[in-house]
This record gives structure tokens, sequence and C-alpha cells, in this order.
């Protein structure tokens, strides 16, 4: 697999620490081993280390308070920190009394916020590590990225298919399962298949909880578990006061990775045209969303706006700032545009786009047509939103 020039800048002022956070298997130990090769280190995925440390967390003090001061010039890496949960007291105290540094890396601060874990009270920076996204990749074949999705060894492996089934099928349940946070397994594990058929759409609590066998609260809490560990996230409707009836409570779920959100369902998009290939297209956009979002630290939300006769604009961003409507098609015509146009008399909207698979921009009334490409050059470059 080639190393990846992460467009995360995990750039520390001296002596301030730092979560890491990311779904298992983004790369997150990789990143943290090129870019601090001589930081301290404790991998507490490591069977041994992870049962002594448990049971003496005080290890951690005793070991570090040994050693010279030069040896904190870099931050101390703490890796799965979640699976020790008791170790954040001793974390603290280490900051405050030892002058040290932390980057505590993770895939779930839900196990240490259950456990009542100090977090260290705002005292380290918050960072979140993705899945590969196009910038990384710099040279990409749409219909890779939709089957594989892009985890590092989904894209890059021999067998991008059988390493998603077992991450999907194994890894990912008893990620779940092996943290504690959920007590009826059979229940979830029929929630995780119902889920991926709901998935990127306005979310049925009832339905999903009938398929599972467990009450809508229940459902409810399985999809925080999924938010919570990273793996997946709610998107909420825009709900600005105006003139037309939307639906304003319901929210839609969608998974961190475009490939994985495949595999559950055993989607298989053999060219770019279909439902499917649509479903994955819009996935797919988000995602680069997210991440883009982040990375830039600009913290702006992203909605989608739908009115109860049907109406709908896939995402929304910065409080109605630019409105992104995402068509698999290589045409767009008046009734991709609508949604748009509707939206657009009623909010004062910088900038209208339809994301799609035409091979030239152009403008179509007030809405830029964009090829994805083109588009994802234009948000990476700040030019979209920023």
């Amino acid at each position: 697999m080639p190393i990846i020039d992460r467009i995360l800048r995990l750039d520390l002022p001296e002596k301030q620490s730092a979560f890491l956070w990311g779904p298992r298997k983004t790369g997150k130990t990789t990143y943290l081993n090129l870019k601090f090769p001589e930081s301290i280190r404790y991998d507490f995925l490591q069977t041994d280390l992870f049962l002594e440390f448990s049971k003496k967390p005080s290890l951690l003090r005793e070991q570090l308070s040994a050693m010279d001061e030069q040896s904190f010039r870099l931050p101390v890496i703490l890796d799965e920190v979640q699976r020790v949960p008791q170790i954040m007291d001793e974390v603290h105290w280490l900051v405050e009394n030892k002058n040290c540094s932390f980057i505590l890396c993770g895939s779930s601060a839900r196990k240490l916020k259950r456990g009542g874990a100090n977090l260290l009270g705002g005292r380290a920076w918050r960072y979140e590590l993705f899945p590969l996204v196009t910038p990384e990749l710099i040279e990409y074949e749409l219909l890779t990225v939709l089957n594989r999705g892009t985890i590092p060894s989904h894209y890059f492996g021999s067998n991008p298919v059988k390493s998603l089934q077992a991450y999907t099928q194994d890894y990912l349940k008893e990620e779940v399962f092996s943290e504690g946070l959920v007590r009826n397994v059979p229940a979830f594990s029929r929630f995780f298949d119902a889920m991926g058929y709901s998935h990127g759409e306005l979310i049925n609590y009832s339905a999903i909880a009938r398929d599972c066998g467990v009450d809508s609260k229940t459902v409810r809490e399985y999809f925080q578990i999924l938010v919570d560990t990273l793996l997946g996230r709610f998107i909420e409707p825009f709900n600005r006061r105006q003139k037309r009836q939307v639906i304003s409570q319901t929210s839609k779920f969608y998974l961190f990775d475009v490939g994985v959100a495949g595999a559950i369902t055993r989607r298989r998009i053999p060219e770019e045209k279909g439902e499917f290939f649509g479903k994955a297209f819009e996935h797919f956009i988000l995602t680069e969303l997210i991440a883009y979002n982040s990375y830039r630290d600009l913290d702006f939300r992203i909605n989608f706006w739908r009115t109860k006769t049907g109406l709908e604009v896939d995402f929304i961003l910065g409080e109605g700032a630019v409105a992104i409507e995402v068509k698999g098609s290589d045409r767009v015509d008046n009734k991709d545009t609508y949604p748009l146009s509707v939206f657009m008399e009623e909010f004062a909207v910088r900038k209208a786009i339809v994301v799609c698979n035409e091979k030239r921009a152009r403008l179509h009334g007030k809405v830029h047509i964009l090829p994805y490409r083109h588009f994802l050059e234009e948000l990476w470059s700040g030019k979209i939103i920023s």
C-alpha cells in the first residue's frame, strides 16, 4: 500500500495535547507513526499492554515520571485509549504536574464518556481522521471509489470485496460488541443489516424496529451508538422559517464510507447509471463535504431540504449559503434543477449547484451545473464554501 500524504494537519503548539478520533482502519496509527516517529507510544491493542494497564493505570504515571524532561519534547501517543478509560486520570495528572503533552488516539469516545472518564476539561484539541479523500488519491476512478470505498486497505487492497465483507460482517459488529455497548447482540445484528437498506433515506424508526424485534427507542439508541463510534452521522433537515410545509423533524443517516454502505447491502455498481449508482454517488459527495469541513476547521452545518410535496435538495451548507443537488446522470434537465430553483425563491442562496456526471461546467439560469471532478476541485480549493 503506498504512503499517502494525508490532508489532516495535526500541528500542535508546544505542550498542547489532542484527541485524534477516527473509525477503525482509516490510518490513524500509520499517520501518527509517520508524523511523530520519535514519540513515546503505548498501543492498547496489544493484549499484554492492555491487561497490564487495565489492572494498574498508575503505571503510566510511574513510567513517564522516571524519564527525563527531554523525553517529552514530543507528545506521548496513547493508541486505542478508549480501551483503558481509567488511564485518563493519569494523563490529566501528567499534563498538570509533569508538563507532558499527549495525543490520545481511538475509534470512539463513547466508552470514555459512559465510564465517566476524565476528558481533560478542554485541555486537548479534537481532530478526526476520515477515509481517503480525492485530493489524497490524486488519480481515481469513480466506480472504484463507489464500490471499494476509500478506507486505505480496501481501496488499495488486492481483494476489496473480501476485505469489505470481513470489515462489515465481523470487524464493525465486533467493535461494538467488544466495547460492551449493546446487550442484545442478535437484535443489533438485525439492526445493522436493516439500517443499510434505509441508508441515506428519511429514517423510519418504527419500520426498522419491527424488522429488528425491538422498540423504536432502542433503534434510536443503536443509531446513536454508530454515531458515537464514528461509523456514521445524522444529516438533519434544514428548518429555517419558510413558506412551504417541510418535513422538519425526520433525519437521514449516512455511514462514514461509501464502500462500507455498499457492502452491508451487498451492492455492486457495474456502470455509471441507475438507482444504486445515484445513491452511492450522493453518499460519495457527502463524505467529501464532511471531510473538507473538518480538515479545514470550518464548522459549517450540512443539512438537507425536503417539502411534504416531495421537493428535495440533497445538501444545504452553511445555514443556506450554498445549495447542492447531486445527480448521477450525464445530462441535467429542468426537472433536476427545479427543487433548487424553488429553494432559491425562498432563501438568499449565494450559490446553487448540481453536481453531476456531465463533461463540462455550464450555467443554467442561476444554477451552476458542475461535473463532479470540477466540483471537488473547487471544493478543496475553497471556492464552494470557506
